[in-house]
């Protein structure tokens, strides 16, 4: 089929330049006669037939929590809090914080998916300013019939180095935080595991402990990793809101003591209630910012109607 490859037209305030208005191809059916000035009236502004580079829009740089089901979890409100909405309170007007967690990854789903999930930095793509890694939870589930998350903590190791030295993710250049998963009330996490048909527990405490443990070596023996230790601070917290805990005996969430406070911190044994991600936050926030005020992406209010008081 005959086309014709484009249509221009002269503008009638410049008569020595022709405007494309149109990039795609017609039926030669369409193109019987050509367009001009005299059959088609143009607007005069230049600015109107031309892309204006200076109104495209302007990303955020981003926060990035890139983790599991405790991540995924972040952005609900549990007890009148939320872990990614207090986050995002700080950074307002600053930076986007970007939920990328995924219930139920562990270290190896989290490496394969990488490079879908985070974008190369360009002038039209967001930088991360922040990253956020928090894997292991599932990591640490045992080796049984009826589960196939866990990972040998060797390869966790491996993996979560991976993850935090990857070209797309060092590409973006930003703060690493590396955040050691939580303590795990193996003794509530029992008696759920039984009721949905395991033989036994799929995660045990002291495994789980061992893991947040390799997450600390991580973090010490890569350079300019920042180690937010979730696990100490949950189990702090928990041991503070315990008045008979023991510190010769079992620590809590073994079988062989006592739940303690972790029954409201853990609720499930594994994941976070609202008051545990408030221990979170806390930990997180001094290593977020500061920006300065009546700054940020775009410009105050007073810039914008200046002599208001």
């Amino acid at each position: 089929m005959d086309a014709c490859a484009g249509v221009t037209g002269t503008r009638p305030d410049s008569p020595h330049r022709a405007v494309h208005y149109f990039s795609f191809s017609l039926p030669s059916r369409f193109c019987a006669r050509s367009v001009s000035h005299s059959s088609w009236s143009l607007p005069r502004s230049p600015s109107s037939v031309r892309p204006s580079f200076e109104a495209m829009a302007k990303p955020y740089n981003q926060v990035v929590l890139f983790g599991d089901s405790l991540f995924q979890q972040a952005s609900q409100v549990q007890d009148g809090f939320s872990f990614q909405g207090a986050l995002q309170n700080q950074c307002i007007r600053h930076l986007d914080v970007i939920n990328r967690g995924f219930s139920g990854y562990n270290t190896k789903n989290a490496l394969e998916l990488l490079p879908q999930v985070f974008l190369p930095p360009s002038p039209s793509n967001p930088k991360i300013e922040y990253l956020l890694v928090l894997l292991g939870a599932n990591d640490a589930c045992l080796s049984i019939p009826t589960n196939t998350q866990g990972v040998p903590i060797d390869q966790y190791k491996e993996n979560l180095t991976k993850i935090i030295t990857h070209d797309y993710i060092k590409a973006h250049k930003p703060k690493i935080l590396l955040v050691t998963p939580p303590p795990v009330d193996e003794i509530r996490i029992t008696v759920l595991d039984l009721a949905v048909g395991h033989k036994q527990a799929t995660r045990q405490a002291a495994v789980s402990a061992a893991y947040s443990e390799t997450a600390r070596k991580v973090a010490a023996e890569i350079p300019n990793v920042v180690l937010i230790d979730l696990h100490k601070a949950i189990m702090d917290k928990a041991i503070s809101l315990t008045a008979d805990f023991d510190s010769s005996g079992p620590p809590l969430g073994h079988p062989e003591g006592k739940r303690g406070a972790l029954e409201q911190l853990l609720p499930d044994g594994l994941h976070m209630s609202g008051e545990a991600y408030k221990v979170f936050f806390d930990i997180v926030k001094p290593h977020i910012g500061p920006f300065p005020e009546r700054e940020g992406v775009f410009p105050d209010w007073r810039v914008l109607n200046p002599g208001t008081l």
